[in-house]
């Protein structure tokens, strides 16, 4: 538990919330709300405004599809230990097409990799791919051939990265402000 009980921080209120133009955008990208996790970001202003304005380009600009992007995503935040993060992504997740059996997978990431009933072969080389770029940071030659043959495309490839770089980024915010 955190110092000041649920966060390590409190959450700036509504009626502290400012600059008004960067809360209004960050609640236009949320539709209408703000998560604990914006309220932490705006202790910062500048760095709130960088935060939404590159979060919010990885979750609506992308060419990657939406599931893998998402599936990435809660891989991330499961090896991270994120969970905030994950019951974020689990129901975006659901909606681009995952399965509940394949949530529910993800827990037991390792098992989930080799999967084959429950994810297929292109699900499979992304969890791969998140799970060493997460864990290791550097990616092996093998790995990284096998996701950009299932991906098919060099922006997919790139998009991913940055997806998964993005995601340990919010995944260590979350864990560290106990979030």
């Amino acid at each position: 538990m955190g110092l000041t009980g649920m966060t390590r921080i409190a959450p700036i209120p509504d009626e502290k919330a400012g600059p008004p133009e960067l809360v209004a955008a960050i609640r236009a990208r949320r539709g209408g709300t703000l998560l604990t996790l914006d309220r932490m970001l705006l202790h910062s202003p500048a760095f709130a405004k960088g935060w939404n304005a590159h979060v919010g380009a990885v979750r609506n600009e992308l060419t990657l599809p939406a599931r893998l992007r998402e599936l990435a995503i809660c891989v991330v935040a499961v090896l991270n230990g994120a969970e905030y993060e994950f019951e974020q992504h689990l129901p975006v997740y659901l909606k681009a097409g995952g399965s509940e059996a394949a949530a529910s997978a993800l827990r037991s990431i390792d098992a989930a990799c080799e999967d084959s009933r429950l994810f297929d072969d292109r699900e499979r080389a992304v969890m791969r791919f998140t799970v060493q770029m997460t864990r290791a940071v550097k990616v092996d030659d093998a790995t990284f051939a096998r996701v950009r043959s299932a991906l098919g495309s060099d922006q997919h490839v790139v998009e991913l990265i940055g997806v998964v770089a993005t995601y340990n980024m919010v995944s260590r915010f979350l864990v560290a402000l106990e979030i």
